[in-house]
């Protein structure tokens, strides 16, 4: 399903040199919404996120209610109309689990092992959500979409090129909703910062990017002692050990590393905001540091990306460490007139200026923070006035929506297109796009060359 671009909604004039506009840092309209993005990943629509007028019942069903399951079963739980009818997991503790928390919000389900007994009996699902583990999404999406589901996956999209692209196949076959879960598509912030840049040009020409996710330690999950599965049932559902189940992410077979469970988040960023995916990239990694885990994915990876933009070329850096949380997690575009870093981390969102830029009126206005040693423009969702000095309504409505999760904004926006066709956040095109920017990365690693991408593998 491609979106179409609607700006037809009834809003107030933007005006961009006004005070107003200023105060607030910038300007955040009502339902700010990325749209026709499978096509041209520039191209916005302002539509409404909200769902309070859409509260129809949704059965849903979901696959794989573990960690990530848990969060977007709670975050689902918080959208009008949403009811939890099945639960599937490999693992019993998880089945038990997930009936029970449910059951405190009531809703009763129906609990399976196996996936295909659920699509086979619960007739009366609308949606499923797909959270199990990466090396299993495309057989777990693709039997939900040719069952006559909507689907809601979690990201990676898969942990190889194939797998992604049998997913947009397959969506494409069936005409069912498929919703790949890079929740910052969905995310107020990252609108905002849509407008800044293209509307706005507050950085002029970007030039340069640079992301990174920096955690203090390697992600282990373990389990309790008296749930494990036994070794029958783990190799029946194509696990060595309880230790491959619950840290998949480190194995070859389930996952596609650091890069593609951390790095395409802000991967898809770059590709979102520079409008075009890479055109070439070079990264070095390896494990350095967590040798004795018997891991077999990297602990650390830096990478180079290259963007042939229709302003010209753009070099953008990315690492994911596992030895050090300096910094956490950010993103920062750098262009000839200013630079802005942004976050989901609502305390990391500025605007710097450069000094030879030419000022504009709302600048001289505009409220300051010290920051990295210079002055910057804190960015602010619903401080936005209008002509009569009131506050803007839609910009507070957007500034309520903002204080929402990004998952439950991202779920939000697949149950409304299920309800009444709003455009996805991240179609299964935008989501193949980002698995293969940060798929070949590893393959760079392993390489230990530069690589360059034809853009038609880009295209599903």
């Amino acid at each position: 399903m491609t979106p179409e671009n609607n700006d037809s909604q009834s809003r107030p004039p933007l005006d961009v040199n006004r005070r107003q506009f200023v105060k607030a840092g910038a300007l955040a309209g009502a339902g700010l919404v990325l749209g026709g993005i499978g096509e041209n990943p520039g191209v916005w629509a302002l539509t409404s996120q909200d769902s309070s007028g859409h509260q129809d019942e949704l059965n849903v069903g979901i696959i794989g209610p573990g960690v990530q399951g848990k969060n977007l079963m709670l975050k689902a739980l918080k959208v009008p109309g949403i009811r939890f009818v099945a639960v599937s997991d490999v693992w019993p503790y998880h089945q038990t689990y997930a009936k029970n928390l449910l059951g405190k919000f009531d809703q009763t389900v129906n609990v399976y092992e196996d996936y295909k007994d659920m699509l086979a009996k619960e007739t009366n699902l609308d949606a499923v959500i797909v959270a199990s583990p990466d090396w299993v999404h495309a057989e777990h999406t693709n039997a939900c979409l040719e069952a006559g589901k909507h689907v809601y996956c979690e990201k990676e999209m898969s942990n190889s090129i194939e797998g992604a692209r049998s997913m947009v196949e397959t969506a494409r076959k069936t005409g069912k909703l498929l919703q790949i879960g890079h929740q910052r598509r969905s995310n107020p912030r990252y609108w905002h910062m849509i407008k800044l840049v293209d509307k706005d040009k507050v950085l002029g020409r970007i030039t340069h990017v640079f992301g990174q996710w920096n955690r203090h330690e390697a992600l282990e999950i373990g389990w309790p002692k008296k749930q494990v599965m036994d070794d029958a049932a783990l190799k029946r559902h194509g696990y060595a050990s309880m230790d491959h189940f619950r840290n998949w992410r480190w194995y070859r077979k389930y996952s596609g590393g650091i890069m593609a469970d951390l790095g395409s988040h802000q991967i898809d960023i770059f590709n979102w905001i520079l409008k075009c995916p890479p055109s070439a990239l070079m990264s070095s990694g390896g494990i350095d540091y967590y040798q004795a885990k018997n891991r077999e994915w990297y602990d650390n990876v830096i990478s180079v990306y290259e963007y042939q933009t229709e302003a010209g070329k753009v070099r953008g850096a990315y690492q994911v460490l596992n030895t050090t949380s300096h910094g956490d997690y950010y993103e920062t575009f750098m262009g000839d007139q200013g630079s802005m870093t942004i976050s989901e981390d609502p305390r990391k969102g500025h605007l710097f200026r450069e000094r030879a830029a030419k000022r504009r009126e709302w600048e001289d206005e505009s409220e300051t923070v010290a920051k990295m040693g210079k002055d910057a423009i804190e960015l602010k969702i619903g401080e936005t006035l209008t002509a009569d000095g009131k506050k803007d309504p839609e910009g507070q409505r957007l500034l309520a929506e903002s204080k929402k999760h990004p998952h439950q904004l991202h779920l939000e926006n697949f149950f409304n297109a299920i309800r009444t066709g709003t455009p996805l956040s991240c179609t299964p095109e935008i989501g193949f796009e980002t698995a293969v920017s940060v798929l070949r990365a590893n393959e760079s690693v392993e390489l230990e060359r530069r690589i360059t991408f034809d853009p038609k593998e880009f295209k599903a």
